[in-house]
């Protein structure tokens, strides 16, 4: 099968390790594992002296228990036979697409959103149907235009809460009105929900739609939220006992088990999801707005926006700039970019999601970010 290059993560690949300031990140601060005990407040020594007298063997096949217990208590109607443990999030949407996704079936996919998410069921012979996120909608689902898309046919529909790249954020009431047109048309509703619970007022609650609909899968990981991207651990969640077997069956062709090491550091930070949460809280915002209003100066040189600082993605004006020109001139030894035509937003530049500081950042906002 035929499959488009995944652009925005050769992007990353070419430039991500070869630039001075990498302000494309897109993980908040990863820690350390003395930063992590710290933080947690463990011992460090009793953590390692009872991992060292284990044997390495594959491990638990279907995921650490502790591991899921954690997982589960990131939702509300959740269990641990609801989860399959992947090799992060990347891992878990290849499973999930391509279980779920045959040739000839309808998909409805949002665009701008991660390129997984429409370009894996093109690759499984689906007929993809973009509903395009609009600026004047703060890039919120329309859902008049989403069930425009849907009908009897339609297999699956594919969202990201909080959006990836624009942050947009859907409430629990807009969740609800995409849920009620799934089950209008007994569609599937996958959900990728890396950032879920990254944002920046104190208050707000991402709810998941895994706790709103029987035929909800939705995929997060330890990457984005949990700033340990290094364990490569990710998961997806379905209520389905039929799916949950397909998924299995798919799993055991490219994978046996994650490795004990990581889904052990995994369980051991969810038992201290509150106070990982809490770290990332204190992080220091004056600082932080500092370092973007030295990228926004750097755009402006290239006749970028001038109005105000954006959070995430800056649009550039006039005919002459070229995002992805840019990005190549400016990373070496200057803040690296993302240039927005792999997102797709090809006058944009995405700014990083966080920076390299001794605290933990939280960049994802509650309200949409991403203005021209």
């Amino acid at each position: 099968m035929r499959i488009k290059d995944f652009k925005v993560e050769q992007w990353m690949n070419e430039w991500e390790t070869k630039c001075r300031y990498n302000v494309a990140e897109t993980c908040t601060y990863s820690v350390t594992l003395d930063q992590l005990f710290d933080i947690c407040g463990g011992s460090r020594d009793e953590f390692m002296d009872e991992f060292a007298s284990r044997r390495l063997t594959y491990g638990d096949i279907e995921g650490n228990p502790a591991f899921l217990e954690g997982i589960c208590g990131l939702y509300e109607t959740v269990r641990p036979e609801h989860v399959i443990t992947t090799h992060g999030a990347a891992g878990a949407n290849f499973l999930v697409l391509s279980t779920l996704v045959n040739p000839g079936d309808d998909v409805v996919c949002v665009m701008p959103t991660y390129q997984q998410l429409y370009s894996i069921p093109e690759m499984c012979g689906a007929n993809v149907h973009i509903l395009h996120l609009e600026r004047e909608d703060h890039y919120h689902v329309d859902p008049v235009k989403l069930e425009a898309l849907c009908d009897e046919n339609t297999k699956l529909i594919t969202i990201n809460n909080p959006d990836n790249p624009t942050g947009a954020l859907l409430s629990r009431e807009e969740l609800q009105v995409i849920v009620d047109i799934a089950r209008k048309y007994d569609a599937w509703l996958m959900c990728d929900e890396v950032y879920r619970l990254l944002v920046q007022d104190d208050d707000a609650f991402t709810t998941s739609p895994i706790d709103l609909y029987d035929k909800a899968v939705v995929v997060s990981s330890m990457s984005k939220v949990w700033s340990l991207a290094g364990i490569r651990l990710g998961w997806c969640i379905t209520k389905s006992e039929e799916l949950r077997h397909d998924l299995l069956s798919h799993r055991d062709y490219d994978l046996i088990s994650c490795g004990m090491f990581d889904e052990a550091v995994a369980a051991y930070a969810l038992a201290h999801a509150d106070k990982i949460l809490e770290a990332r809280g204190r992080h220091d915002g004056a600082r932080l707005l500092r370092l973007r209003h030295r990228l926004v100066r750097l755009l402006r040189a290239h006749d970028a926006d001038r109005r105000r600082a954006g959070h995430a993605w800056r649009r550039l004006r006039g005919a002459q700039v070229h995002a992805h020109r840019l990005c190549v001139q400016r990373q070496r030894g200057r803040p690296q970019g993302r240039p927005g035509g792999h997102q797709p937003l090809p006058a944009y530049v995405g700014i990083a999601r966080s920076f390299r500081e001794p605290a933990l950042t939280h960049p994802w906002p509650a309200r949409p970010i991403l203005r021209e």
